[in-house]
């Protein structure tokens, strides 16, 4: 009805236009991309990130993993003198680490076509693209879980194109860097790098995932950053938790943890 309470005309859609609006099918439900992108589906939209690389892994012989975590801003070598921050190029070290600690782990562990200990991360530059690279270095498979983000990220050269992936939830991306994960390695980063290592000290702490060496590039750095006595000392954690992640400096001392913790098992 309309305001003053008159019952409104029905509009009606001549005949001939009719049958051409009906003869046109419409999508079927799993091919309706607005449909999929609504609200209503954002159950299956998690079923389908959850899906997709665990098949995909599956399928690609993907046993267990090395997660490497870090800033993108970090520059190679071969771009530090483009960088105008003088203390984030006295970082680049860490890129030459991460990049050779990805070549020793996967030039130790894909061979015979065994999929152990494949180098994961998040597939964009810096520390990422390092870790991707030093795999690449050798020949070796590896895996980028990336991510849409409001400014552009886009995969490095350096992943395997099969075993590259792009995710809208973070929460189902950072599932999937823990699934098969068998070490973690952190490097120096910003929010993105503190929430993973911090998610992960706590799924272990709390028994949720198995315990892994979790290894933190460059002890001076962190140390810097966050003082862990401390918060032992108030008793916000325990004393034991202390000994959940490790410092080292160098590649082959990180690589050494992982294996000396593998032979413990």
């Amino acid at each position: 009805m309309d305001k003053n309470g008159r019952r409104g005309q029905r509009l009606l859609i001549p005949l001939q236009k009719r049958s051409f609006y009906i003869m046109i099918k419409p999508p079927k439900a799993y091919e309706n991309i607005s449909f999929l992108n609504s609200s209503h589906c954002r159950h299956v939209r998690l079923q389908l990130e959850y899906l997709h690389p665990e098949i995909t892994m599956e399928e690609q012989g993907i046993k267990s993993s090395i997660v490497l975590f870090g800033s993108a801003r970090i520059p190679s070598p071969e771009h530090v003198e483009e960088c105008k921050n003088k203390n984030l190029a006295s970082l680049t070290p860490y890129y030459e680490e991460a990049r050779k600690l990805a070549a020793m782990v996967s030039s130790s562990c894909q061979t015979n076509h065994e999929c152990e200990y494949v180098i994961v991360t998040g597939g964009g530059g810096g520390i990422m693209e390092a870790g991707n690279r030093g795999a690449h270095d050798v020949n070796a498979k590896s895996i980028s879980l990336n991510i849409t983000l409001p400014h552009e990220q886009d995969p490095n050269p350096y992943v395997t194109p099969e075993l590259n992936f792009e995710f809208h939830y973070f929460h189902m991306r950072k599932m999937h860097f823990l699934l098969r994960a068998k070490a973690i390695c952190i490097f120096p980063g910003g929010f993105g790098t503190f929430d993973e290592l911090f998610e992960a000290l706590t799924l272990i702490q709390t028994g949720k995932i198995p315990t892994m060496p979790i290894i933190l590039f460059g002890e001076e750095h962190w140390k810097r950053l966050i003082d862990w006595e401390y918060l032992a000392e108030c008793g916000l954690i325990s004393p034991k938790d202390l000994k959940l992640f490790a410092f080292c400096e160098k590649a082959e001392d990180a690589w050494k943890s992982i294996c000396e913790f593998d032979s413990e098992l």
